[in-house]
């Protein structure tokens, strides 16, 4: 654990990334009660998250899983790739199977919904710095294989291209849009929807706009 002394005693260093400042401000003076956390960082989305992580190498990341450009759960695959050390725990309003999983898949060590108590808050900060995983859920969440819900399989036969494809869609982009966006052509485009619909048995934009946000690839602004 990256820790340091503080007041005699380790502390464990925390990051937070909301972009509601006065969602972090809460957290924070809740935190700053607890001699044995100390809060490093605020950043107000993930790719501020990202820099600020680099800079002072937090031993744990409160990550809000919606957020603008990057949101939780993509800052949480890429914090798991560069900094495989730090946990990360995913705050939420929704205690939802499906971002569970996601954030399973994405590498995160905790998910917490938000209205969670703040002696809960310290417990799962201490339980996923001491290497262990947090995720505050039924119990069949906790049991649960990362990426093995009822739509892993389906999701594990997506391609990396296929799943951008399918979030851009999501996310409202047009053909062209998505074209610019990953310099490939709209009909290379419309050819990865049409084996996206094909894949996924579904017929429609607006089914594949469900389903990307009911397995959590796009996030509902909270």
């Amino acid at each position: 654990m990256n820790s340091e002394e503080v007041s005699g005693a380790k502390s464990i260093r925390v990051l937070l990334a909301d972009d509601h400042p006065l969602v972090r401000s809460g957290i924070r003076s809740l935190l700053d009660r607890v001699s044995e956390i100390q809060v490093v960082a605020e950043a107000g989305d993930g790719h501020e998250a990202l820099s600020l992580i680099e800079e002072h190498q937090p031993d744990v990341v409160l990550m809000d899983i919606a957020m603008p450009n990057l949101n939780g759960l993509q800052a949480t695959a890429c914090i798991t790739d560069k900094f495989p050390k730090v946990q990360v725990i995913i705050l939420s309003m929704h205690p939802n199977e499906e971002y569970v999983s996601r954030a399973q898949v994405s590498g995160a060590a905790g998910y917490l919904v938000k209205n969670s108590s703040a002696s809960e808050l310290r417990h799962a900060i201490e339980t996923v710095a001491g290497g262990k995983t947090y995720f505050r859920l039924p119990a069949v969440i906790n049991d649960r294989v990362p990426g093995k819900s009822a739509d892993g399989p389906v999701l594990e036969r997506l391609t990396p291209r296929q799943l951008e494809v399918l979030r851009l869609i999501a996310e409202g982009g047009s053909m062209k849009t998505i074209a610019l966006t990953l310099n490939i052509s709209p009909k290379t485009v419309e050819a990865h929807r049409a084996e996206l619909m094909n894949r996924l048995d579904l017929h429609d934009i607006a089914s594949l706009v469900r389903y990307a946000i009911k397995v959590g690839l796009v996030i509902l602004d909270e």
